[in-house]
């Protein structure tokens, strides 16, 4: 038994919608190497959560007309019961709304700033909503964001910034110093040429967001997403706040997992902190590929998600976390698709696994009454040597791969023990053996084998199918309590009592399969909409009839808000700042009893700009236009929004 820790952390997930399968697979991942580290009798801390604030999630919650909390509450409790369903065996959640990780966050903010090591400036740039992301020109890649091909737009306000150029030395020679640090090796060389392209300090609050933790010595500032996020790691151990004590015991971590999008941010900013904070560096970040479906990376805004939930109730939670790793070459990007997934339930699980389970099960039950003969009683032949060597070899070959991240080598191995029982079978015949009574020990001997090859096979599957693994420890008579790693020595049980159970992994129908889910995609595409009904609503009253050439004399554009707040001497009116593709202008609009500021900002409405300016207020306030909006039935007042790729100054037609 070992008394080392064990700290392993997944990124923690923003909860902008439902988790789709890409981000199980991370998960998945994760617990494998936490339940195999257990199982070596680590003291494992094994950390997941969530990433809660910012600009999209203020937009999502808007857009349902409940509060950033409720909206998170709701998606957080979603992928609470999703790692539930897929077994996840977390030791600690954290949530960014934490109150003990708000204070650590301030905490650190607060520190750095006092030390020198942020300071306040103004941000000017392009800005990726979705990534949470500023971006140099020179960063972009034709025109859009280096890290999701979305579309920037230009972004100045006031804001703190860490200066991560400072430690770019200290980095270089960290990644020379730990080559293991950055994994796979490829990733390294990224983040290398990354700093070599020149290091810029780092935007670490926004004015114009709200949704977040606030800078709490300069409260028009909130903290932006990275020091707030990668805080995480050491504010779920207690650093900064007395919700936990285990700092101490379990910092540095061992391994942080996260996607290759953001591997830069845990390379380069996260350890940069660290370093300003005189703190423990982590062991290894190692950067994961994606999951991709049809060619392209799964994504919720491109809708090429697969859900987890459907998958797992369909199939089985353990052939998911197998198809995941398994199929997925670590490191590198991986293919879903259901020809893949039914392929590896069939030829792995049903066949080899299953068949192997089964088939040795009903030969001890016809053969010995399902109890074998101890050793004096059983002897060796051809082949068994060959065997033996095969089935002492997978623990530590299984735990080799384990701690070099190569999980589906790791479970190759283990089924390289299994498929090389299945291929004993064949080569001894057990039924022909049993056609003579002179052969019984032989044919114990063979049996023994297989049995401990299902034993060693199960102990070692645990981390990988927790569901399965006691499955087959029941049908072997085994207790799953000592199927620890220790216990993988060959030759221990010296007998089995078996007894027949269920099929681990009923054979699917691939054509039928396949047949049934086309079905059921199409079913859940929208219909094709039926035959209009013209519509008869209640009399309106109408202006006078204008010409089309006095139409024309209105002017009708797109434009970007860029600050918003109230008027004091009013409760009817904003004051808005827009950008319309020209100019500055500002806009008073009777809209505050239906929207905030905070609802405002960033986006893009229609505007009527050339009314002639009008004095408001005793003329304290000059309007340059009008806000484009709907009324109501319920007398408010509804926006007219346009989406995020318009261009200011766009015509209205």
């Amino acid at each position: 038994m070992h008394n080392k820790k064990f700290y392993i952390t997944t990124p923690i997930y923003y909860p902008s919608d439902k988790l789709h399968i890409g981000h199980s697979y991370t998960t998945v991942a994760c617990d494998a190497l936490a339940r195999f580290k257990r199982m070596q009798g680590y003291d494992v801390m094994f950390l997941t959560g969530t990433d809660e604030h910012g600009q999209k999630i203020q937009d999502k919650a808007a857009a349902k007309g409940v509060t950033p909390q409720q909206y998170v509450d709701d998606i957080v409790a979603g992928i609470q019961d999703l790692w539930k369903l897929m077994n996840i065996s977390h030791d600690r959640f954290v949530r960014t709304t934490d109150p003990y990780h708000v204070e650590t966050v301030q905490k650190i903010f607060k520190q750095l700033y006092e030390q020198g090591d942020i300071y306040k400036g103004c941000y000017k740039g392009h800005y990726c909503k979705p990534c949470e992301s500023f971006w140099t020109e020179s960063q972009l890649k034709e025109g859009k964001c280096p890290d999701c091909g979305g579309d920037v737009y230009e972004a100045e306000e006031e804001a703190y910034f860490f200066r991560t150029g400072k430690y770019a030395e200290r980095l270089l020679k960290l990644y020379n110093d730990v080559p293991d640090f950055i994994q796979p090796e490829s990733r390294r060389n990224e983040m290398i040429a990354f700093i070599n392209q020149g290091l810029q300090d780092t935007c670490v609050s926004r004015t114009s967001v709200k949704w977040g933790i606030p800078v709490d010595f300069d409260t028009n500032h909130t903290v932006y997403v990275w020091v707030d996020a990668l805080s995480n790691y050491i504010s779920a151990l207690g650093y900064g706040n007395d919700a936990y004590s285990d700092y101490d015991k379990y910092w540095p971590a061992d391994l942080h997992m996260v996607g290759k999008e953001i591997l830069r941010f845990h390379t380069i900013i996260w350890p940069a902190m660290l370093m300003a904070l005189e703190l423990p560096l982590p062991s290894r970040v190692f950067g994961h590929g994606w999951l991709l479906l049809d060619g392209g990376k799964m994504s919720k805004s491109k809708g090429n998600v697969v859900d987890p939930v459907v998958l797992c109730n369909r199939y089985g939670t353990d052939a998911i976390r197998y198809f995941l790793l398994r199929e997925i070459p670590f490191g590198n990007d991986g293919n879903f698709s259901n020809e893949a997934l039914i392929s590896r339930i069939n030829a792995d699980l049903a066949n080899d696994l299953g068949n192997l389970l089964s088939r040795t099960v009903s030969m001890a039950e016809k053969y010995f009454g399902g109890t074998l003969p101890v050793a004096a009683d059983r002897t060796e032949g051809e082949f068994d040597a060959d065997m033996v060597a095969v089935i002492k070899a997978m623990p530590e070959n299984v735990s080799s791969c384990m701690e070099k991240l190569l999980i589906p080598q790791a479970l190759a191995e283990i089924f390289k023990g299994i498929q090389r029982a299945n291929k004993d079978i064949d080569e001894t015949a057990p039924w022909v053996l049993a056609k003579d009574e002179a052969n019984r020990p032989r044919l114990a001997g063979v049996l023994y084998n297989l049995c401990e090859t299902l034993r060693f096979a199960a102990t070692l599957l645990q981390p990988f199918l927790p569901d399965t693994a006691p499955r087959m420890a029941a049908q072997l008579g085994l207790n799953t309590a000592n199927m620890g790693f220790d216990s993988l020595t060959y030759g221990t049980p010296e007998s089995y009592t078996v007894a027949k159970g269920e099929v681990l992994f009923p054979r699917i129908d691939t054509e039928k399969e396949l047949a049934e889910l086309e079905a059921m995609h199409q079913a859940a595409q929208p219909a094709a909409p039926s035959e209009p009904v013209a519509p008869v609503g209640e009399p309106i009253e109408h202006l006078p009839e204008i010409s089309f050439d006095d139409f024309c004399k209105v002017e009708l554009r797109v434009a970007k808000v860029m600050d918003c707040e109230p008027v004091k001497e009013s409760k009817k009116l904003l004051l808005l700042k827009l950008f319309d593709g020209e100019r500055e202008r500002t806009i008073l609009s009777g809209i505050a009893k239906w929207y905030t500021p905070a609802d405002l900002i960033g986006k893009n409405v229609g505007v009527v700009i050339n009314l002639a300016p009008r004095p408001m207020l005793k003329g304290k306030y000059v309007s340059e236009g009008m806000v484009m909006a709907a009324d109501m039935p319920d007398g408010g007042a509804s926006v007219v929004f346009f989406p995020d790729d318009v261009l200011p100054g766009s015509a209205i037609h």
